[in-house]
């Protein structure tokens, strides 16, 4: 079972206080898993199960749940019951259903007498699926039996499709009940669940997008085509024609909403789009509608004729309130070649394209060609190689590739054929170093074209940045600037000095900021979809390595506004830079936030998932968790090994072994710190300004007691390159742990109060709290107890403020050990006092170890000091003193 766990422990703490349970969700939640592993419990405890599974085929088959159920009642329960009981009951399981008023009377008591019974011998559990097909009869005997099970050890889940039978589920189990709707599954669960299957990183994000974390069809999409179209089959079979219609009308439209449904005169959209979600064929989010999975348009959409569709294409031309969306209904509502179809299409994807409909304007360049006579060959082509551009700015593979396709078969110029090529480069993403062959093929259809080899050695040299050989790039892009300057694309040169100015930087070569200068002073946009791979972004990113954070924060709001209707790849570069720059500055709720929009674009647009979880990890390492962030830098590290993406496997590594060494795993984040100095002294990087794992490495080695290993790699370190001053700090901070270590602690405490005042000066509070830990640690060496504590409630006290939770549990266990050294008489110190407060507002040992991000062992150690403290014996005594003072 997977990602059910925390729900089952909920479910199951309902159970234990004698609650029933209702399950509510869609088909292939997973409702019938929780029920088997709430069942296998309860036998392990030597309870009796009982389970059941209403079915729509036997819903008119009286009493079938009730005789399924008597069938696995353990014989000798049966006993108490009276004959005319018995012999209903006898009835009932040999399929003798029929009943008049005194047999049914006779059935709901022996039922009830049978459940009686065996509570005597054991607790019951009565599980029952799919409630919502269970057949009236067994339901009125559920019913009765409901009403007089007090104080008997039987308890029910029921699970179920609701709201249409919740209301009636209700009344077939005693109180208190809980209603719990299941969950979709996250995409990590989506990803453990699909790894049996050898899904990529990337496709199980995509497929995560698609099922909408529904499992049962994740796994359908997974398996292939096949069993997916049948699965769709099934449940389309399911639905009324009336609901079959409003399908059909969505799966037509560019954008299905509500209001589009109404205006196309399907009235009862509410209830036909409820019974589409329940099917498990559509997902609704306030207006919007989409299919899960999207292949569920598509089979509707070919389950009726082509004069259907066209009928339908001709309703919502009438119903759009765009005009470019007008202009594609009533191009598909004809196939037929029309010229003048063909330029209004063309105009039409104009249009839409200065609206940010890119999907759109794909779509209508690809129907401009279709509908292009086959004497006007020149446009088609010309058509087919806008849609193959838009399209992989859209990130829309299952049109890029027709598209391209189409330009290469056809008499293209070679620079149309280049101009494919690299389209079917763009939607690579972090793949770009495995894209040697369509990268070869591109280049070589370039010729001697200046204008197209500019392009292709921009795309060589961002493969080389990707495969980590920085040398290359640099040699790529300068033969791109070369080449762009000699027809005058000042686009693509600007881009290809970004990338020069990137490769410097890393490389610690000192004409980095001359060649972004360049770039920038060119004054010009990137390319269409190309924005995270120009000049500005760069100059972000150099700012954030510079620890001009504020000016990095304000350059990418600026970039976010304009790629918001961009492309997919760009918008989740902004979001990923504004989220690490964010977890720098301490705002860690917006840090989250950003990483989660980041990871829905790149599920929902099939992209790489590195840079998404690389996000996610480092605003879970600021304000999330520990375990988030490891989870999601080591999902990051096998995307990144599958796509050959070395680039963001250094960051991932490095997250990893943050989120070791802070989780006690020392030896682990030792040994993935050095796999990033290998690859590093490989390529030869030489700038520690992007990658701050040095410092990190040293308090690796202290806790593994190599001393003299870390004493080494710092002195390199300092020795190598001018690397800052945010660097400059956490060099400082490591070594004041290495001069503590060996006894230098005035040195020790020089170095780390010089580090914080410099993340002080430079607004990085975490970085500052962090500082105040190691401050702490110190003073606690040097026996200065007092001074050790007001650090750490300092540090306590960053934290608290900027919700860096993972920090503010450090610091927070930090204070914890302290309270078990000097001499404090009976004085509490201050995380004491925290916890004695919270006990006095009544809040449980539980409680406070969740808001103080603690064990409850921490906890109930942390109290039993107190009471030594203050010389008190139990709870009630610490809350009268704290009332009384």
């Amino acid at each position: 079972m997977v990602g059910r766990f925390d729900l089952l422990a909920v479910l199951e703490s309902c159970l234990a206080v004698g609650d029933s349970v209702l399950l509510d969700g869609p088909r292939g939640i997973g409702k019938s898993t929780l029920l088997d592993a709430i069942g296998t419990a309860a036998r392990a405890r030597g309870e009796l199960v009982l389970r059941a599974s209403g079915a729509e085929a036997e819903r008119w088959m009286g009493y079938q749940g009730l005789a399924d159920l008597l069938g696995q009642v353990p014989a000798d329960c049966f006993g108490p019951l009276t004959d005319r009981q018995r012999l209903a009951l006898q009835g009932v399981r040999r399929g003798r259903r029929a009943a008049d008023d005194r047999v049914r009377a006779a059935r709901r008591l022996g039922w009830h007498s049978v459940l009686t019974e065996c509570a005597k011998r054991a607790p019951v559990l009565i599980l029952v699926d799919d409630v919502h097909w269970l057949d009236a009869p067994t339901a009125d005997v559920f019913a009765y039996a409901a009403r007089r099970l007090d104080g008997l050890a039987v308890r029910f889940v029921l699970a179920g499709r609701w709201p249409d039978s919740g209301q009636r589920a209700r009344t077939l189990v005693p109180g208190p009940i809980t209603e719990t709707t299941v969950p979709p599954l996250t995409a990590e669960d989506i990803a453990d669940l699909l790894d049996a299957h050898g899904t990529s990183a990337r496709a199980a994000t995509k497929i995560h997008a698609d099922s909408a974390g529904n499992p049962y069809l994740a796994l359908a999409l997974a398996d292939g085509s096949s069993r997916l179209r049948a699965l769709i089959h099934s449940r389309l079979r399911e639905l009324s024609d009336q609901v079959r219609e409003t399908l059909l009308v969505c799966a037509l439209a560019t954008r299905p909403t509500v209001r589009l449904l109404l205006r196309a005169g399907r009235v009862e959209v509410d209830a036909d789009l409820a019974a589409a979600v329940d099917a498990g064929l559509l997902v609704t989010d306030g207006d919007t509608i989409r299919f899960t999975p999207p292949d569920a348009a598509l089979v509707v959409a070919h389950g009726v004729s082509a004069t259907r569709r066209s009928a339908v294409h001709l309703a919502l031309a009438g119903a759009v309130t765009f005009a470019a969306e007008a202009d594609r209904h009533r191009a598909l509502a004809s196939a037929d070649p029309d010229g003048e179809m063909a330029k209004a299409l063309v105009v039409a994807a104009e249009a839409a394209l200065r609206r940010g409909a890119r999907d759109l304007a794909a779509e209508l360049y690809l129907l401009a060609a279709d509908r292009t006579p086959p004497d006007q060959e020149r446009s088609r082509v010309g058509w087919l190689v806008a849609a193959a551009e838009v399209g992989a700015t859209a990130s829309l593979p299952e049109l890029v590739g027709p598209a391209a396709e189409a330009v290469l078969a056809a008499e293209s110029e070679p620079v149309q054929r280049v101009r494919v090529r690299l389209a079917l480069l763009k939607l690579s993403g972090q793949a770009l170093s495995t894209m040697d062959e369509t990268l070869s093929a591109a280049h070589s259809e370039a010729g001697g074209d200046p204008a197209a080899l500019a392009h292709t050695h921009l795309w060589r040299a961002w493969s080389a940045v990707s495969a980590g050989t920085l040398s290359v790039a640099d040699t790529e892009a300068d033969l791109s600037v070369r080449h762009a300057r000699a027809v005058r694309d000042p686009v693509t040169e600007s881009m290809a000095l970004a990338v020069r100015a990137l490769a410097a930087r890393e490389l610690g070569r000192p004409d980095a900021r001359a060649l972004l200068d360049d770039g920038l002073a060119l004054g010009v946009p990137a390319a269409d979809g190309l924005w995270h791979l120009g000049p500005r972004f760069t100059a972000a990113r150099f700012a954030t390595f510079d620890d001009r954070l504020g000016e990095a924060r304000a350059e990418l709001l600026g970039l976010l506004a304009v790629v918001e209707r961009g492309g997919a790849e760009e918008l989740l570069a902004v979001l990923r830079a504004l989220s690490e720059v964010d977890a720098r500055l301490g705002r860690c709720r917006e840090a989250l936030d950003y990483a989660d929009r980041a990871v829905r674009v790149a599920a929902e647009f099939g992209l790489s998932p590195g840079p998404a979880w690389s996000a996610r990890a480092v605003a879970e390492l600021a304000g999330g968790s520990l375990a988030g962030a490891r989870s999601c830098a080591e999902r990051g590290i096998r995307a990144c090994l599958e796509e050959n993406d070395l680039f963001y496997l250094r960051k991932h590594l490095h997250l990893v072994a943050q989120a070791r060494l802070r989780d006690g795993d020392i030896q682990g984040g030792v040994d993935a710190l050095r796999r990033i100095q290998a690859q590093e002294s490989a390529y030869g990087r030489q700038d520690p300004t992007s990658q701050r794992w040095h410092a990190d490495l040293v308090t690796g080695l202290l806790a593994l007691g190599e001393i003299a290993a870390a004493d080494e790699l710092i002195g390199t370190a300092r020795a190598t390159t001018e690397c800052g001053p945010g660097v400059t700090a956490t060099y400082d901070r490591a070594e004041a742990a290495l001069r503590a270590a060996t006894g230098e602690s005035d040195r020790a405490m020089d170095l780390v109060r010089s580090a914080r005042a410099t993340f002080h000066a430079l607004g990085q509070p975490i970085e500052e709290g962090h500082c105040l830990l190691v401050e702490a640690k110190v003073e606690r060496r040097r026996r200065h107890y007092t001074a050790a504590r007001a650090a750490g409630d300092a540090a306590i006290e960053l934290f608290t403020t900027v919700g860096a939770h993972p920090w503010l549990a450090e610091a927070n266990s930090l204070l914890v050990r302290l309270g078990d050294v000097g001499d404090t008489g009976g004085t509490l110190t201050a995380s004491e006092a925290r916890v004695a407060a919270m006990v006095g507002e009544g809040a449980s040992n539980q409680e406070i170890a969740d808001q103080l991000y603690l064990s409850r062992k921490t906890i109930e150690a942390t109290l039993t000091r107190i009471y030594r403290k203050l010389g008190i014996r139990s709870r009630t005594q610490l809350i009268r003193h704290i009332h009384a003072g």
